[in-house]
């Protein structure tokens, strides 16, 4: 019997924090009755004069140029210093050494009284919190609202305006900004990527799109940022963007929307804040559009993760950045200040909604309730439901000493987002287990089994993280379709609809797991071209941050020059992420073919993977042959048979693989596959995500050893360190540097066929970013017409199912941001009357 009170469930711990006795409540000045004379942005400005303006402090106003990080940590330092309403700090350091500054403003006894605004928060995010205690806390305790810009550095103005909506929050005394200061304290970051902003690049110092980097959390920005958010879990987040052109951007969102996203979410986001600006904008004739391009479905962005981990309602704004710096300036603080007043008037409102979403989110665990897909914008139809299947556990198999890393890293993540989490004290029988990619089956789980219930408040977050399918709503795609943390880390585990009460301990937090790789190789990098081809950059970037960060290996950077002066000398490994092949292969000429396949022959070890594995294929290295998929997979896992070797240590039996429009790889002698795509008919056929002839990668190989003269070629037909969070696959990277491969026989050299370079360039497609259009035959005249329209140039391919693929031309690697016209062609489809059955934009 005492054994069972250790029994630790999730019913069991709510009641165990619900509304303690004494808990500390925010004492806010009491908010007035609002007044309806009080137009949030027609009432005049009134400065008390007690903060120094911009100008006094830079030499110029806000808008008359952008400021550069430097300057926006001294603007807002001093305005800090100046006033009671702002308390100010660092959460976090950049590669290049640059703080991250964020600032907090709200009245002086809120500013004082933080940390008992946290204990309300708390209690408003516990669902045990009754609701009528819910109520006094909603109606004493002020908003948590969120601003933040300059995700991406080149994209400036969002500090701009948030460096205004700060001095504006703290200098202004009228009832406009009084209603926003009586009712929430606003958390200002106006920049979350100073060394983007200084080199005026997209990416950071590593090259990661941090826009991608949520729920991973691999750059200490994104890490730092979540982390505060945390401790002041908002209820409103924006994130302040630029695009192409001139129009703005606000929600409501295109299609598709994550299933389980809570409902009052959405609903705020559309019918609050959306409507609030298409309501401000339209009054002054600012162009505007919505419901188009910008999504809220990948798990990884600056308004999902608020939105699915912190009930916020999540918001990306893009301004055009065609317009210059005052327009894009003075609409970005319209579109903040618009935000902030309407929560700050429904604030009571907000809060008490938002304390039903957790309370919600623990009836729909108990239950085993997902929420199901739906479509928001008229026309559209939903393509795959979720399934009709109850879900209120999973669990992570902890049993496997190979895979302990990965396990940690995933028990992490989780605790790290509040998610509760807890271990088997004994085995535990589950009769519906459903493993990842499995039938349902009674199985036995160990004792320590990490298991994740559903029945929490952060149930929304715990679907997000470990789904088996994020089940895409709707065929456009604006970023990758599939995420689950287990099947990126080829961690095992499942799935269960059974109403259980384990015998299980909370677990206590996860430490970071080391990963650090030893070898006495000397390594390279092989740059395939400079920092401003996109797929390069990231991929380089990717790689650089795993050797550096995670594996602490040392490393040389190479040019295809240095290829061919002849530089390989002294090293043993030669990594080649991806990147444009042709402009590679180009650059190396023949004397740098000649000296790659020299050093290859004569022992080294070529390891390179997308763009790497086609200059392979290119300069004569290797004899595999590659060609251009005919499906539609625009960013999916596929599980992989792995075959035993060296490359296979620590890895299992499969592995999960990242696959987005990746050539289609087949080795010239089966020996050579490491990791193979299972017949689509075979019970290890198994896919995360959207596609749409998937089955052609059956039989064919994602890895291949081969060995040429003494040394090998490694080739991997895809990214296998993709946003270096797909850990399952980073780990045959790290075995192609360590591990010790046999080197093939002279009898087997002499028999190998040689590789024809000629044959193999005649072979390779290369498209560099396009964007794609997937229609079903009987309207490829129509896509066609709307295509023209853009001038667009492009190549026909035939894609599964008898339908046609147009690949458009994006010769400069132009991302959707930056591209003159990409955001335009789903509504010019539409308008068209074309039902594409896939449509991705570059990213």
């Amino acid at each position: 019997m005492l054994k069972r009170f250790k029994v630790v469930a999730p019913a069991v711990l709510a009641v165990a924090i619900a509304l303690p006795a004494g808990a500390a409540q925010a004492d806010p000045t009491p908010a007035a009755p609002p007044v309806t004379t009080c137009d949030a942005t027609q009432t005049p400005a009134v400065y008390h004069g007690k903060v120094p303006t911009p100008k006094s402090v830079l030499g110029f106003d806000l808008g008359e140029r952008e400021v550069t990080s430097a300057e926006s940590d001294t603007l807002l330092t001093a305005i800090d210093a100046a006033s009671d309403r702002v308390v100010s700090g660092t959460l976090a350091t950049t590669a290049q050494g640059r703080p991250l500054k964020y600032a907090i403003v709200g009245t002086p006894k809120n500013i004082r009284n933080l940390r008992a605004i946290e204990n309300s928060i708390k209690l408003l995010r516990n669902p045990l919190t009754p609701a009528p205690a819910a109520k006094v806390l909603a109606r004493n305790t002020p908003a948590i609202l969120w601003v933040a810009g300059n995700v991406h550095g080149g994209e400036e103005s969002g500090t701009d305006a948030a460096l205004k909506t700060l001095y504006d929050l703290a200098g202004r005394d009228d009832c406009a900004a009084r209603r926003i200061l009586d009712n929430a304290v606003t958390v200002i970051l106006p920049t979350q990527n100073p060394d983007g902003r200084e080199a005026d690049t997209r990416r950071n110092a590593y090259a990661f799109d941090m826009n991608r980097d949520w729920f991973a959390r691999t750059q200490p920005e994104t890490d730092g940022k979540i982390e505060l958010m945390r401790k002041y879990p908002p209820q409103l987040f924006i994130d302040a963007h630029e695009m192409g052109g001139t129009e703005f951007f606000f929600p409501p969102n295109a299609d598709p929307i994550y299933h389980d996203i809570a409902e009052p979410t959405v609903d705020w986001i559309n019918n609050t804040y959306g409507a609030a600006m298409i309501g401000e904008f339209t009054k002054r004739g600012i162009p505007f559009f919505n419901r188009s391009v910008y999504d809220l479905f990948y798990m990884g962005y600056g308004d999902t993760v608020p939105a699915g981990g912190f009930n916020a309602a999540g918001m990306t704004f893009e301004k055009g950045n065609a317009s210059p710096i005052a327009t894009r300036t003075f609409e970005q603080w319209l579109t903040q200040w618009v935000s902030l007043s309407a929560a700050a008037a429904k604030k009571t409102e907000i809060l008490t909604t938002w304390h039903g979403m957790y309370a919600d989110a623990l009836k729909q665990g108990i239950n085993g309730h997902l929420e199901p897909n739906q479509v928001y914008n008229p026309g559209h139809e939903v393509i795959t439901q979720v399934p009709d299947r109850k879900v209120r556990h999973y669990f992570l198999r902890a049993d496997d000493p190979a895979k302990k890393a990965e396990t940690d890293l995933v028990v992490r993540r989780l605790q790290r987002m509040d998610v509760q989490v807890y271990k088997l004290a004994t085995p535990l029988t589950v009769k519906d287990f459903k493993a990842y990619g499995r039938p349902e089956a009674k199985t036995t789980l160990p004792k320590g089994t990490y298991w994740i219930p559903l029945a929490q408040a952060q149930k929304h977050w715990v679907q997000a993280m470990l789904n088996e399918d994020t089940y895409t709503p709707f065929p456009y795609f604006y970023d990758v379709t599939a995420w689950s943390l287990p099947l990126l880390g080829n961690v095992s585990g499942g799935s269960s609809g059974q109403v259980l009460l384990p015998v299980a301990t909370p677990v206590r937090a996860v430490d970071a797991p080391s990963v650090k790789v030893t070898t006495s190789r000397k390594i390279g990098v092989l740059q395939l071209s400079g920092g401003t081809a996109q797929n390069a950059a990231e991929s380089s970037g990717w790689l650089r941050h795993r050797l550096d960060r995670d594996w602490k290996l040392s490393y040389q950077v190479l040019t295809p020059a240095d290829v061919a002066a002849g530089k390989l000398g002294g090293l043993d490994v030669l990594l080649v992420p991806d990147g444009s092949s042709n402009s590679a292969n180009n650059a190396l000429g023949e004397a740098g073919r000649a000296a790659l396949r020299d050093w290859v022959g004569g022992g080294g070890r070529y390891v390179g993977w997308a763009g790497g594995a086609r200059l392979a294929a290119l300069a004569g290295v290797s004899s595999v042959t590659l060609t251009d998929p005919t499906s539609d997979i625009p960013g999916s896992l596929l599980r992989t048979n792995v075959a035993q070797g060296p490359l296979s240590k620590d890895v299992g039996s499969s592995v999960m693989q990242f696959y987005a429009y990746d050539l289609v790889m087949r080795a010239s002698n089966p020996s050579h596959v490491v990791t193979s795509y299972p017949a689509a008919d075979s019970p290890d056929w198994f896919l995360s995500g959207f596609a749409l002839g998937a089955e052609e990668l059956a039989g064919t190989a994602a890895v291949v050893d081969e060995p040429v003269g003494g040394g090998h070629a490694v080739l991997f037909a895809a990214e296998p360190n993709f946003r270096a969070f797909s850990d399952g696959t980073a780990k045959i990277v790290a075995n192609a540097i360590t591990a010790d491969l046999p080197s093939a026989s002279a009898r087997a050299r002499a028999l190998a066929p040689a590789p024809d370079a000629s044959r193999a360039a005649a072979a390779i497609p290369e498209h560099e970013s396009p964007i794609r259009v997937t229609v079903p035959a009987s309207d490829r005249d129509k896509a066609a017409a709307a295509l023209n329209g853009f001038g667009a140039t492009w190549t026909e391919q035939a894609a599964s199912g008898g339908a046609v693929r147009f690949v458009v031309a994006n010769p400069e690697g132009l991302d959707t941001h930056e591209h003159p016209w990409a955001r335009k062609v789903p509504d010019a489809l539409r308008a068209a009357g074309v039902s594409p059955l896939a449509v991705v934009l570059p990213q």
